[in-house]
């Protein structure tokens, strides 16, 4: 499965996951005097996080390093589009995390484990 971030192919296909969470919904519940209980307001959706693990291939340390700050740099606030080549696209994500781990030797260079959190915002 290919995937894009605001039509940009900055992953590799090799193991990639996408678990959207379900979601989330707010609201606030506050004592009232009189009142045998709670009230409770539903202030509505909020939205659900959404992560993308999988791995990146480079050839070289250099590369590696650059791949990694171009997606570092979608950590910036905004909302992106994600979107997948079975046609799935998810809309109004705003990169909350990026984590890097078990960096090893692949068959042409250097392989690196990635997850991703996105919150999708309503």
């Amino acid at each position: 499965m290919r995937v894009t971030l605001d039509g940009q192919n900055l992953f590799d296909e090799q193991q990639l996951e996408i678990e959207p969470g379900s979601i989330t919904r707010d609201s606030i519940e506050r004592a009232v005097a009189g009142l045998d209980g709670v009230l409770s307001i539903d202030m509505g959706g909020r939205g659900r996080k959404i992560k993308q693990k999988g791995l990146l291939q480079a050839k070289s340390r250099m590369q590696m390093n650059n791949r990694i700050n171009a997606i570092s740099a979608y950590m910036d606030g905004n909302t992106h589009t994600l979107a997948r080549s079975d046609g799935e696209i998810l809309n109004n994500l705003r990169m909350d995390s990026f984590k890097v781990s078990k960096e090893r030797a692949g068959g042409s260079g250097i392989v690196v484990d990635y997850e991703i959190i996105y919150t999708q915002l309503v």
